[in-house]
């Protein structure tokens, strides 16, 4: 499609809309439901504008469609007005499946839709749509189930035809939807653990498809087609009391991209060149040609077809040595802890989930502005709303668990709602190694090989004003360390560095990029060191320190999957990431990593090496909110 495009759009704008519209449906269907979007909303308009009322619903109609997962208040609209093209247009066919997109996504937003599905099934299936008409099938059983449960009646019986097994050929939207429809069934009839069964092999199912994908950016933007059965699996494992099913279902649903095991994708030049003139000059229209040029390259890199088992929670507890784990699970309307260690493990009820809302919304605002330089009363005043905000949240998330995890090490795997919490700086934690980790299997995964930590490499970007002397002091710690400084900061002199020590620090201005987070990077002499970068690299350090704003920060993706630029290092290899998730005053970062290094110079693990660097939020100084990601 990419390389027939210019010379098919060139026909005119009716034949541009028609190549937008089939490129969008291959990119929303990957998951770029924003690029997708976008490109059916131009077709559609572009349409209208020359009256191709037909088309122009047709557009709407693909948009609809896969709206449906992501966003079914809006593809229901969508479908409707749609729905009034194709009847303008006397187009029954069109109207029909029209108005069984509209059903959808009535039933996925939980509405009790005005139409029956069977009589929008049979037509379908007349049509030769069978794929629609079973997907509109299984949809109105679930309306039914959902519409008895929400009476407290029994679920009444479906009518019509019964639903066969889904064929291994059908989609997997179709595949998940079977499973959904399986587990909703089961659940409904007091089988609770039948219907986390069927949950369990939808998401296996789901997890072979993802792993086809060698992307992070794919892998992450598919995510949510399993994110249903992840959510339901969640609230079911919350509901059923169970500590072992609570914690296998934190795992199953936690990160749904770190269980593919990823590949090194194959050196290729032109994103490399792409890369390079990426970070010079150019101008606004280049620069958004050469980024979704880079950006669909990467797409290409096919997956390992490998899919890690998630860890149970007895053969956690026998491998888990002298730490703690603590998963956070936010499910069900409920705050649910499960603590485990060496000798035990409890599943504990922090709370309800509204407790989150007020003081999660101003946290990282908070912890900005905490950091600026504020005059004497007004910083004050600022850090002391922090520093009481982040003991709301330790009086909330920490000390319900301390009794249990006594004063062992800490691994933490949060739910994604708490991706930006500070969790150093929380009361409890604070003076202890905290790890945060994709999911515990993860961390085992990467806990398994011993950690390399003999050299180091040291790299300062330009326009910051303490990072040379961060960098050379901090340098002092190691025999033999390389630094990069000035000119010399440049991205390929640091990607080759990066291949060649075990320990790499980066002192620099960074961004995190909310709209691709691959785009996030560090600024360095020629330019921005992106995300992409680090996938490309050919060898990566066991540790990463950024001693830069903001690439601790994640996007939470439609699937509830976080990425960012820790992401990607721990993508590409890297053994544990040490990060900020806001903003940090110069001076902070300076006083911190030169502790720190002194720390991992003498053999401390990274989470103990942090732990002994960081100084506990008080109202006197900048907060430094670093957290160590592995």
């Amino acid at each position: 499609m990419e390389s027939s495009y210019e010379v098919q759009a060139s026909g005119g704008p009716l034949i541009k809309a028609v190549c937008d519209a089939d490129r969008a449906e291959v990119l929303m269907a990957a998951g770029l439901t924003r690029q997708g979007g976008e490109m059916l909303r131009q077709a559609a308009e572009a349409y209208g504008s020359k009256g191709q009322r037909q088309r122009q619903g047709e557009a709407e109609l693909a948009l609809a469609s896969h709206l449906v997962a992501t966003d079914p208040t809006e593809a229901h609209r969508v479908a409707r007005s749609a729905l009034g093209w194709f009847e303008e247009a006397k187009a029954p066919g069109l109207a029909l499946r029209a108005r069984a997109v509209a059903f959808e996504a009535a039933v996925t937003a939980g509405q009790d839709p005005s139409e029956e599905g069977e009589a929008l099934a049979g037509p379908l299936e007349e049509q030769g749509l069978s794929w629609p008409a079973l997907r509109v099938r299984m949809q109105a059983r679930l309306a039914r189930i959902r519409s008895a449960e929400n009476a407290d009646l029994p679920t009444r019986p479906a009518s019509g035809r019964v639903i066969g097994p889904v064929p291994p050929e059908a989609p997997i939207d179709i595949r998940l939807l079977e499973r959904e429809l399986r587990a909703e069934l089961a659940v409904a009839a007091g089988r609770a653990v039948s219907g986390l069964r069927e949950l369990r092999a939808g998401l296996d199912d789901f997890h072979l498809w993802q792993s086809s994908f060698g992307s992070l950016d794919l892998q992450t933007n598919v995510a949510g087609h399993g994110r249903t059965l992840a959510r339901r699996g969640l609230e079911l494992a919350v509901e059923s009391g169970e500590t072992d099913v609570l914690f296998e279902w934190s795992e199953r649903s936690r990160m749904l991209a770190s269980r593919v095991q990823p590949v090194r994708p194959p050196s290729d030049p032109q994103l490399v060149a792409d890369l390079a003139e990426l970070r010079g000059e150019v101008k606004p229209e280049r620069e958004a040609v050469l980024r979704e040029q880079i950006r669909q390259r990467a797409w290409r890199v096919k997956g390992s077809g490998q899919v890690s088992d998630p860890i149970s929670l007895p053969d956690l507890r026998k491998r888990i040595g002298s730490h703690a784990l603590v998963a956070y699970v936010v499910a069900a309307g409920r705050i649910v802890a499960v603590v485990a260690t060496d000798d035990s493990s409890a599943r504990i009820d922090l709370g309800d989930q509204s407790a989150l809302g007020s003081l999660l919304g101003g946290l990282l605002p908070d912890l900005d502005v905490a950091a600026t330089d504020l005059p004497g009363p007004l910083g004050a005043a600022v850090r002391g709303d922090l520093t009481a905000r982040l003991r709301q949240l330790s009086d909330l998330l920490v000390t319900p668990i301390l009794e249990r995890i006594g004063d062992r090490p800490v691994v933490l795997t949060p739910s994604a709602v708490l991706a930006a919490v500070p969790w150093t700086l929380l009361s409890g934690f604070t003076g202890r190694p905290v790890t945060v980790a994709q999911s515990a299997t993860a961390w085992l995964g990467r806990a398994d090989a011993p950690l390399r930590a003999k050299t180091a490499g040291f790299v300062a970007g330009p326009r910051v004003m303490r990072a040379a002397d961060e960098v050379t002091h901090s340098a002092t710690a190691w025999s033999g360390s390389r630094t990069l400084t000035g000119a010399d900061a440049t991205a390929a002199a640091v990607s080759a560095l990066a291949a060649e020590v075990d320990v790499l620090h980066l002192a620099a201005h960074g961004h995190h990029s909310a709209d691709n987070p691959l785009f996030s990077g560090l600024e360095l002499a020629d330019g921005t060191w992106y995300g992409y970068d680090i996938d490309g690299l050919a060898a990566v350090p066991d540790v990463v320190l950024l001693s830069a704003c903001e690439v601790g920060r994640s996007t939470i993706r439609w699937g509830e999957e976080l990425i960012g630029l820790v992401g990607a290092w721990l993508h590409a290899g890297a053994r544990a990431v040490i990060a900020s998730p806001a903003v940090v005053a110069d001076e902070a970062a300076y006083a911190v990593f030169s502790r720190l290094h002194e720390a991992l110079a003498k053999g401390l693990a990274p989470a103990e090496a942090l732990a002994e660097s960081l100084p506990a939020a008080t109202t006197d100084a900048p907060p430094a909110p670093f957290v160590c990601f592995s």
